[in-house]
């Protein structure tokens, strides 16, 4: 789990995009807390070849990042 909450853009970013290459991990659960960083954070996984599932929970947003 990585959470980027309270983090700005690149940020968030960056921590997903650490965690993807030290582990290549199957499954990552991200937690944001801006619009943006969800944006940002799902182009990164997209283009890292992960599929991403977004759920909004009151103001958090939960990514699960799936190969």
């Amino acid at each position: 789990m990585v959470d980027t909450r309270g983090l700005s853009c690149p940020i968030p970013v960056v921590m997903v995009q650490q965690a993807i290459k030290k582990d290549a991990p199957a499954k990552l659960e991200v937690l944001a807390d801006a619009k943006v960083a969800v944006e940002n954070i799902t182009r990164l996984a997209t283009t890292s070849g992960y599929q991403v599932s977004v759920v909004e929970d009151g103001l958090d947003f939960k990514l699960t990042l799936t190969k």
